[in-house]
């Protein structure tokens, strides 16, 4: 399935590359770092999420994905649907690399989402984890990616806000703040009080 766009707008693979690249930008994402996706081919085909998916649209919203990658260097890792309790379509690499546990499963569109199963097949050496903790990540069609990022999560909002019919939702997180009041989160050339604890 092919969507059907206004030519005056940027098509599928074109609008997924577009906000990723703000994120990518926007959060430092680089080398060793892990971007978790989930996306809803239903949502951006206009249909009730989980009804319509489709593996064309999927290739088309990858190759966007795909273009970011190789220009930032981080990795990807691909949320199944609820039929495969959300686990995570990513090379082998990345699961060792992490010391993930693997789970066993194929993802397919039917058990595992037209996405997942897209990208398992993308991929070198694909397995499943049950769990990652992403430092960003892109929800095309609110898949509800949150479980598998990094705390903190903060919203980022993307100038583009849709892929297709599908609402995107995008995330970065932070480091946990840690102390009470005379906690300091920036180093300052010069400490403003000399009152020391120790």
């Amino acid at each position: 399935m092919t969507i059907e766009l206004d030519s005056e707008q940027p098509g599928l693979q074109e609008q997924t590359a577009s906000i990723l690249h703000e994120l990518a930008l926007a959060g430092q994402l680089g080398p060793g770092q892990i971007v978790v996706i989930g996306t809803s081919t239903s949502e951006v085909a206009g249909a009730r999420i989980g009804t319509s998916g489709a593996i064309e649209v999927a290739q088309q919203l990858l190759a966007g994905i795909r273009e970011v990658q190789e220009e930032f260097g981080f990795d990807t890792v691909f949320q199944c649907c609820e039929h495969l309790n959300r686990a995570l379509v990513m090379e082998r690499s990345v699961l060792t690399r992490l010391g993930l546990t693997e789970v066993g499963a194929v993802p397919v569109p039917k058990a595992g989402g037209s996405m997942a199963s897209a990208a398992y097949r993308s991929l070198t050496d694909p397995c499943l984890a049950e769990h990652v903790q992403a430092h960003a990540g892109l929800d095309i069609g609110e898949t509800m990616i949150g479980m598998h990022l990094r705390h903190v999560a903060v919203p980022y909002r993307t100038a583009l806000r849709y892929v297709g019919d599908a609402r995107v939702t995008t995330a970065l997180t932070r480091p946990k703040l840690i102390g009470g009041e005379r906690a300091v989160y920036r180093m300052e050339e010069q400490q403003p009080d000399s009152t020391f604890c120790d």
